[in-house]
């Protein structure tokens, strides 16, 4: 049974810490590690990882250094990382019980080493656990096949369903920007070669307009794009300026669901 490395970044994420970490803890593929790094927060959720790894041995809680943002957390994770595969959850979602086993699966039937999966979509203010998720109807749905080309037009993976197989591309680390990280690293992963498959269940739930949540104003991210297309990605100004078209339409068009 292969490994799978979780990698969830926290700041003052307390409130709904819990509900994130058991979604993990609960997955039917139990062969897992979640490597969570704190990133100085000061509401307790550190103390609470800690009584989570008290309690299970396959959490693993470190306090960053110093404040560093959700880029640089997720990439101390990484680096502590043991898995075959890396996946992602923040500490504001929740994976449904049977998401990585069903990835994985999906993962070994095809040739594209970086996969995720459609997901829903619910309110800030759900209180509930994963195992007591109803479907809501509220899905963003997964593209069957993307490539770069595609991606720079728009960012198609849901950060919460990615998982890469860290056997055939290496240990593959975030651009340390203060947002747009994950999608600077699915980039990059694409422009050296490799494609991406979608699969078209949702598996996994986004808490949608959450206060103080790094994505809980998409149209924050415009200058975050535009830095992303032209000093990462290198991008010429026309074709920089129809990515961000392109994302501008996502964004406003998820918005929605």
């Amino acid at each position: 049974m292969p490994l799978v490395s979780v990698v969830m970044p926290v700041y003052n994420s307390a409130a709904t810490l819990g509900a994130a970490v058991r979604s993990v803890l609960t997955q039917t593929h139990s062969d897992l590690e979640l490597l969570v790094t704190d990133d100085q927060s000061s509401d307790g959720s550190m103390d609470l990882l800690r009584e989570f790894a008290e309690q299970d041995e396959r959490v693993l809680p470190e306090s960053a250094p110093e404040r560093g943002g959700a880029g640089r957390a997720r990439n101390l994770a990484i680096e502590r990382a043991r898995g075959d595969y890396i996946a992602f959850l923040d500490s504001d979602d929740m994976w449904l019980p049977e998401k990585t086993e069903k990835q994985l699966a999906f993962a070994g039937d095809g040739d594209a080493p970086l996969t995720f999966t459609s997901y829903f979509k619910m309110d800030a203010d759900y209180d509930g656990e994963s195992t007591d998720w109803v479907p809501n109807g509220r899905v963003v749905r997964a593209r069957e096949h993307v490539d770069y080309r595609a991606m720079l037009v728009r960012d198609h993976i849901g950060a919460l369903t990615a998982m890469y197989d860290r056997t055939v591309l290496g240990t593959r680390l975030m651009p340390e920007m203060r947002k747009r990280q994950d999608y600077a690293l699915w980039l990059s992963i694409m422009r050296d070669g490799a494609d991406a498959r979608g699969l078209d269940e949702p598996l996994a739930v986004y808490r949608a307009h959450q206060s103080g949540s790094l994505s809980s104003n998409k149209m924050s991210l415009i200058p975050y794009n535009w830095e992303l297309y032209r000093e990462h990605e290198h991008l010429s100004v026309p074709r920089a300026t129809r990515a961000l078209a392109g994302a501008v339409w996502q964004s406003l068009r998820n918005s929605r669901i």
